[in-house]
């Protein structure tokens, strides 16, 4: 006999284990489902503005959630959600590794991947110099001379953290000033190992074996031994578009207050959704994930 869970929740960043704290209270009978414990929030260099910790790394922040979940004993799978059907009010959760699961409801809590800069020696360069992180991949360029592209949060952080490792930072930004904390900024713009390089963006990658160097679109060349990329995410849409959900015109998913979504049975939180005023912060994808599993019981609750 096929097992029918009242609650799949598909993701396990902060959104996820939110509502699996709440769906774990609320008695559901549920599933949490995810390829990364912490997706992107793992890889945060230092997270400062979250209730309780003046200062703590993603990876740690990721670990006090596990061990919440784990004292509520919800079962987290580690596995990517490759497609989603629903079939008569039902529906089936297959994943890589081809089990299959079925649920009542769904909660979409996949977050955002990182953006690209779609340059054509990008891809060759992957693990040769480029990066998408800086907390995964910084101690590789100890005393080496890197770069960082991006003026936000991220990208602040991003080159603060590296300026510790390595010998020199260049911070390439294509705006005439750096964005997002001040009192990051400020703080990049006082590192002496940091250079911001305003008003440019990168054009070119060189090298052979490895990346070697940057080429800007004003035609500066700067040696490199690594690019970390900070630009910025994008939602994951491979299960928004087979289940058919409305996104805005940059595909993030459009919900209501409760956090539904235009498909019956289907609720979604986190940095995928146009909620929270686009304040995507890991205490709103918290907040969107315990609102959701609060909506999902009420509405099991009516339903049986």
């Amino acid at each position: 006999m096929i097992k029918v869970h009242d609650l799949a929740i598909i993701g396990t960043g902060p959104a996820g284990y939110a509502a699996a704290i709440y769906a774990s209270r609320y008695k559901l009978d549920f599933i949490l489902i995810g390829q990364v414990s912490g997706g992107l929030v793992s890889e945060a260099h230092t997270i400062c503005n979250y209730p309780g910790f003046q200062s703590i790394t993603g990876m740690e922040l990721t670990q006090k959630f596990k061990e919440h979940i784990s004292m509520l004993s919800v079962q987290e799978v580690n596995d990517e959600v490759t497609e989603v059907k629903e079939s008569n009010g039902e529906f089936s959760i297959t994943t890589r590794s081809d089990q299959k699961y079925y649920a009542k409801s769904v909660l979409l809590a996949i977050g955002t991947k990182r953006r690209k800069l779609n340059l054509s020696n990008e891809a060759k360069f992957l693990g040769k110099g480029v990066s998408y992180c800086a907390t995964c991949d910084g101690g590789f360029f100890k005393d080496k001379i890197v770069a960082v592209v991006g003026g936000s949060d991220a990208a602040n952080t991003a080159s603060l953290y590296l300026a510790k490792l390595a010998s020199k930072v260049y911070q390439i930004y294509r705006k005439d000033k750096l964005r997002g904390d001040p009192t990051w900024a400020d703080q990049v713009m006082k590192n002496e190992k940091i250079e911001v390089v305003l008003n440019s963006n990168i054009a070119e990658l060189i090298g052979e074996d490895n990346l070697e160097k940057i080429i800007l679109d004003r035609g500066q060349e700067i040696k490199v031994d690594g690019l970390f990329v900070e630009i910025g995410s994008v939602p994951n849409e491979t299960l928004i578009k087979q289940l058919n959900i409305k996104t805005d015109d940059e595909k993030y998913i459009i919900v209501n207050a409760a956090q539904r979504t235009n498909i019956d049975g289907v609720w979604a939180a986190g940095d995928i959704t146009t909620a929270s005023n686009g304040f995507r912060q890991v205490i709103t994808a918290c907040a969107e994930g315990s609102i959701a599993a609060n909506d999902i019981f009420t509405h099991i609750s009516r339903n049986t």
